[in-house]
């Protein structure tokens, strides 16, 4: 019996046929992975499935007759699926303002619809509906999801990893028939990983069928087979067990030495040492997410910051890059001056700094052009400036843009790319003023093995001189460029090895 039935399918998404003729039956006791490189299609085929993007011809049809928002659920990858959780994540600035947690709503409200208007002051001014979700029903899934002792915490605190499990646990709620999954692995340490592979074992021998866009080599042990897209267009459908990584396939020209000599070495140089951390202390309500942290480093190190989800990493980092108001109760030199210097600015710092996250990604404003979007790192801003760019800037804007090979793209909106092409453009956006610290946070999310190893060889080069700091994080060791000499690992907001 088919689940779900697609017939000739063909979308359109603004200007551009994403999806061509096709053809895919999904039938009861099936669970795909849909693969293919960077902008081939896979995210689009989600959401057609899902109902959230029209057919342009053909036809999709279901194996019943109950609506589709409440048999097929698509686990969202950010806080859109609620304004309020939005809203409250936009008003905190992320989680580094977790100061202010205690007004935040927690995960046990965000699961089980319990939240109020951010700013509510009068607990008693705003009347909630009962809980559609039960009790037993939410420990199931929060256990399946090893997110029990986070219930009663602030969604605002929680980490990347944490974050996409409650975007999971959320969708698993409603009880859906099928669920699609839109690179759930990215960004989840070795831990949680596994997590999410036991989940989705149970959750299909539930019955549920399991459809996710992922990279060829993290297939989960409950899938039956693996569907390839290419240019929008469906290059092969076969059993999991007849399928292998091709790893022979044309790969991206490797940056000439020309081309990256073009991009000099950065114009800031007068330091001896990028940072010095001592003893930083950092403490969300009686939550202590960094504890007497202590990391020096010189001018020229490539360092790799390694650590569990929630460990402290990016709480840490944010403390470097300006954007913890903590920061100014703990001791530390930038660039060899205390805190950065006396008057320096939070935009002084970060002019010498390249910075890329998944919070930025998370929260980068999507109606603004690949353009745009690229030559906004030289005011780090998001995307939106008011300053005039000079010829050399237009100019540095496009030669970074080809170097990342989205250089055909520039004249597009940010929203109109694929999460890989957006993830890249970002990556440009961090090296266009060429500064002398990359903070690379989890950089190859969203990118596929030959983007991976491409980008690897642009950090590699870039970094190729004793002017370039780096601090690169990853959950996977195949991710860490060569350059990478010198490593330090978090483990509860303490250092385990340095």
């Amino acid at each position: 019996m088919s689940v779900v039935l697609l017939q000739d399918v063909s979308v359109r998404k603004y200007d551009t046929e994403v999806l061509s003729a096709v053809n895919w039956n999904i039938e009861t006791g099936e669970n795909w992975v849909v693969t293919g490189p960077n902008g081939a299609g896979k995210t689009i085929l989600l959401e057609v499935i899902a109902g959230k993007w029209p057919v342009l011809s053909g036809k999709i049809s279901y194996g019943w007759s109950e609506p589709l928002r409440e048999t097929v659920e698509l686990a969202s990858n950010d806080y859109s699926f609620n304004r309020i959780v939005n809203a409250g994540a936009e008003y905190y600035q992320q989680r580094f303002h977790a100061y202010e947690a205690e007004r935040a709503p927690t995960l046990r409200a965000v699961l089980t619809d319990q939240l109020k208007p951010v700013g509510t002051i009068d607990e008693k001014s705003v009347q909630l509906k009962p809980s559609s979700v039960s009790e037993e029903e939410l420990q199931r899934v929060v256990e399946l999801l090893s997110l029990t002792h986070l219930l009663d915490h602030p969604f605002v605190t929680l980490s990347n990893g944490e974050t996409r499990r409650m975007l999971l646990a959320k969708s698993l709620l409603k009880k859906p028939r099928v669920l699609l999954l839109d690179n759930a692995f990215s960004g989840l340490d070795v831990h949680s990983r596994e997590v999410l592979r036991n989940a989705l074992t149970q959750l299909s021998q539930q019955g549920i069928s399991i459809i996710m866009a992922t990279t060829a080599t993290e297939l989960p042990p409950c899938i039956t087979h693996v569907l390839v897209l290419n240019a929008g267009k469906i290059a092969s459908k076969k059993p999991v067990a007849e399928f292998h990584v091709n790893t022979s396939g044309p790969s991206q020209p490797k940056p000439t030495a020309e081309s990256l000599a073009a991009l000099g070495t950065p114009t800031f140089t007068d330091f001896r040492h990028a940072f010095d951390l001592r003893n930083i202390r950092v403490k969300y309500g009686s939550d202590l997410i960094l504890d007497n942290v202590n990391w020096k480093v010189a001018k020229g190190e490539k360092w790799a910051l390694s650590g569990a989800n929630g460990s402290g990493k990016s709480t840490l980092l944010s403390i470097i890059t300006a954007d913890n108001p903590q920061r100014f109760a703990n001791d530390f030199d930038l660039f060899d001056k205390k805190r950065g210097g006396a008057g320096a600015s939070i935009w002084d710092i970060k002019q010498k700094i390249g910075h890329v996250s998944p919070e930025l990604h998370l929260y980068f404003p999507r109606n603004t052009t690949v353009f745009k979007t690229i030559a906004s790192g030289f005011f780090d801003a998001t995307g939106v400036f008011f300053k005039k760019l000079t010829e050399q800037q237009i100019n540095r804007v496009h030669q970074v843009a080809e170097l990342l090979h989205v250089g055909q793209l520039v004249e597009k909106d940010f929203s109109q790319l694929s999460k890989g092409q957006q993830r890249m453009v970002l990556l440009a956006r961090a090296l266009v003023k060429n500064p002398p610290l990359l903070i690379l946070d989890e950089p190859c999310q969203g990118l596929d093995s030959d983007a991976i190893d491409y980008f690897k060889s642009v950090v590699d080069a870039v970094c190729d001189t004793p002017d370039r700091t780096l601090i690169y994080v990853s959950h996977y060791a195949h991710e860490i460029p060569s350059c990478v000499t010198r490593f330090l690992k978090l483990e509860k907001g303490v250092v385990v090895a340095n």
